[in-house]
């Protein structure tokens, strides 16, 4: 009752307590479902052969009574064969695992690895967090959107690219860098980037990694300083000596 009276008192704006957050929006569509032509129950999906190989191996690595935690690996299995994450999909792989669907559908809505819309053939995944940014990421940004005419969320008219910005991919230390599919390109340029894309439009993609072969992996630029042997150590000592 006494905090009820102390915000009574208050002279706040209603509008500035009961206002919902404006990002809210743009993650409803990564949690709610709606039916559409192309995404839709009764739109049927099933494993090929193949993959109901491979589903059955993954689930045989856990106990049988523990099977449902097996549902990661089943969806991605599924994304891959399907190029997204639909809800026919989430219902077959709950069908599959003895679940509820909702607790399929509780993991396909939490991790965005799972596409819950179509993407194109070639899905670009543009990291903008602060080290990639610091390293130049707005202009690989701009470089993506201006070559390809869209911006991130949405898919080229060929669908054959789609742009998303994601946080961090884990290859800080050669950023700016940008995920197609599950390959990382690095130390990218506003021109290297388009002559990236291009490589994927002519169907001859250019080598994963840094750009140009800048370096390799992730050593620095100089070359590497450390672990220069490829023999294994078995000194005296416990740290080796090109450590």
């Amino acid at each position: 009752m006494l905090r009820i009276r102390a915000l009574q008192g208050l002279r706040v704006s209603r509008s500035i307590v009961f206002r919902a957050p404006a990002a809210r929006a743009s993650y409803s569509s990564l949690m709610v479902h709606r039916n559409t032509p192309e995404n839709n129950p009764d739109i049927p999906f099933e494993f090929t052969p193949e993959n109901k190989k491979i589903a059955d191996k993954i689930i045989a690595k856990y106990p049988s009574q523990y099977k449902k935690a097996a549902v990661m690996p089943l969806l991605d299995l599924g994304q891959r064969q399907l190029g997204w994450t639909s809800i026919s999909l989430m219902n077959y792989v709950a069908k599959y695992l003895d679940m509820p669907p909702m607790r399929v559908y509780e993991v396909a809505t939490f991790y965005t690895m799972y596409l819950r819309n179509p993407v194109g053939k070639y899905h670009i995944q543009l990291c903008t967090t602060t080290p990639c940014q610091l390293c130049g990421s707005d202009g690989i940004m701009a470089a993506v959107t201006n070559h390809l005419g869209i911006s991130p969320g949405h898919t080229t008219s060929d669908g054959l690219f789609t742009l998303s910005e994601v946080e961090c991919l884990g290859a800080c230390v050669n950023g700016p860098m940008l995920a197609i599919n599950d390959d990382y390109y690095e130390d990218l340029t506003p021109q290297g980037v388009v002559k990236l894309l291009d490589s994927f439009k002519d169907g001859k993609p250019l080598p994963r990694g840094p750009e140009g072969g800048k370096r390799k992996d992730c050593e620095p630029f100089s070359g590497p300083k450390v672990l220069l042997s490829d023999k294994p150590y078995s000194g005296p000592d416990i740290t080796r000596p090109d450590l």
